[in-house]
C-alpha cells in the first residue's frame, strides 16, 4: 500500500519522501515500484519520460528504528500518509511522533478498520489527523474514503477531499465509523456466502458462480477473499464485529477461522477455499439458475440491508456509499440504486422470509429499508 500510494503521489506532480523503519524496505518497494513502471512502459501504458519523472520526485529515506528522532525527515513535510502494520498501538505511538516532529504537516492513516479518533487520541495537534483509506492497488483502484474524525478541522477534511481529487481520485467523505463505508457494507457478500455454504445449501464454486453470472459481480465471495488472503478478511471482519459491540450482522465464521489457523489463507499460501497448488482439479459449480437465483437474491437483499442502514445512520450521503462500492469493490452498481430498480418492498420480503426461518438478529430490516418500502421511497431516483 505504502509503495502504491507513493506511486500515486508522485505520478500527480508531488516529491514524496518513502521511509520504513525495517532495513532496506523503503529501498526494496522503490526496486519494485520502479519494476512496476517498466512495466507499464513495456506495454504501451506509460511512457518513458512520465516513468522518469515519477522516479525522479521520489526519495527513499532511512528511518531508524531506535534515536532521538527517527521521523526527522518528514519536518518539512505537508503531508504525511501512514501505511503501516494494521495495528492501533503502532499507529498512535507513530501519530505521537508525528505530531511533534512534523507540526505544519496533516497526518493521515491508511487504516482500513481502526477508529480515527482512538488514533489521533493523545496526538498533539490532533485536529491535524485524519484517514484517507486508500483501496489496492492504489494505483489502479480509484476510491479513496476521507475520513475525519470529530475533532478534525473543516480545513483539512476540504484540503484532502480537493487533494485527491486533484490526484485523479474519487473521494468520498464518511464518518468515522468502524469499516467506513466499504469495509461496513461488504461485509454480507463474505458473510452470508460462508453462511449459505456451512448449512450445506451450496458449495463454494456454486455460489461464486451465481453471484459472478447471475448477480453480475467480477468476483464471487469465495474467490474474492482467497485473493485478498483469508487472515486480512478474516482480521476486518473481527475488527468490525467487535468495534460494533457484537453487532450479529457482522459476526465472523467459524469456517474462516479454521482455514486461517490451518494456514490456508488463500492464492498467497497456494490453499483457501480453493487449492491452487499445480495438478489441483478445477472447481465445478452446479449451474442451476433457480438454485443460482435464490443464492443472489440472499446476498443482495444483505448487502442492500447494510447500505440502507449506513445510510441512516448518517456514515455518508446515498451518493457516496453508492460511489464507494463501484469504485471500491467493483459492485455492478450501486446498491442504493439497485434497491430503488427493484423495489425496496421486494428486498424486505426476503429479509422477512430469512428472519422468520432463521429466528436470528441479523437478518432484520433496517428501519429506513422498512420505511421505504412502505411509503414508496427512493434512494437515489
Amino acid at each position: 500500500m505504502g509503495r502504491g500510494i507513493t506511486q500515486v503521489a508522485a505520478a500527480a506532480g508531488h516529491p514524496v519522501l518513502l521511509g520504513d523503519v525495517a532495513a532496506g524496505a523503503a529501498r526494496t518497494a522503490l526496486t519494485r515500484l520502479n519494476a512496476d513502471l517498466d512495466t507499464l512502459v513495456a506495454r504501451g501504458k506509460l511512457d518513458a519520460s512520465t516513468r522518469d519523472g515519477i522516479v525522479g520526485r521520489i526519495s527513499v529515506v532511512d528511518l531508524p528504528s531506535a534515536g532521538a528522532a527517527p521521523l526527522a525527515p518528514f519536518a518539512g513535510c505537508g503531508l504525511v500518509i501512514e501505511a503501516i502494520v494494521e495495528e492501533l498501538d503502532a499507529k498512535r505511538a507513530l501519530f505521537a511522533q508525528l505530531a511533534q516532529v512534523a507540526p505544519g504537516a496533516v497526518l493521515a492513516t491508511n487504516t482500513s478498520s481502526l477508529s480515527i479518533a482512538t488514533i489521533a487520541a493523545g496526538c498533539e495537534s490532533a485536529e491535524r489527523v485524519i484517514g484517507l483509506h486508500f483501496f489496492n492497488p492504489p494505483p489502479v483502484l480509484p476510491l479513496v474514503e476521507v475520513v475525519p474524525w470529530s475533532g478534525t478541522t473543516g480545513d483539512v477534511t476540504e484540503a484532502c477531499l480537493a487533494l485527491m481529487t486533484a490526484w485523479g481520485k474519487v473521494a468520498v467523505r464518511c464518518s468515522d465509523t468502524p469499516g467506513f463505508i466499504v469495509n461496513r457494507v461488504a461485509r454480507p457478500f463474505y458473510g452470508e456466502a460462508l453462511r449459505i455454504a456451512e448449512e450445506g445449501t451450496a458449495d463454494y464454486a456454486t455460489i461464486d458462480w451465481s453471484m459472478r453470472a447471475l448477480g453480475g459481480f467480477r468476483m464471487g465471495p469465495f474467490e474474492l477473499m482467497d485473493f485478498i488472503g483469508n487472515d486480512v478478511n478474516f482480521a476486518v471482519t473481527r475488527s468490525v464485529y467487535e468495534a460494533f459491540f457484537h453487532e450479529a450482522r457482522f459476526r465472523p465464521s467459524l469456517t474462516q477461522q479454521r482455514l486461517v489457523s490451518a494456514g490456508w489463507l488463500g492464492r498467497k499460501s497456494g490453499r483457501g477455499y480453493y487449492d491452487y497448488r499445480d495438478g489441483a482439479a478445477a472447481p465445478n459449480p452446479t449451474k442451476d439458475e433457480h438454485l443460482g437465483a435464490s443464492i443472489v437474491e440472499r446476498v443482495r437483499a444483505m448487502l442492500i440491508n447494510e447500505a440502507v442502514d449506513a445510510l441512516r445512520l448518517g456514515v455518508a450521503s446515498a451518493e457516496a456509499i453508492d460511489l464507494a462500492m463501484v469504485k471500491g469493490v467493483n459492485y455492478p452498481t450501486g446498491l442504493l440504486a439497485w434497491c430503488d430498480a427493484l423495489g425496496a418492498g421486494r428486498v424486505l420480503e426476503t429479509l422477512e422470509c430469512l428472519h422468520a426461518e432463521y429466528q436470528e438478529e441479523r437478518y432484520r430490516a433496517s428501519p429506513l429499508l422498512r420505511r421505504a418500502a412502505r411509503d414508496g421511497l427512493k434512494f437515489r431516483s
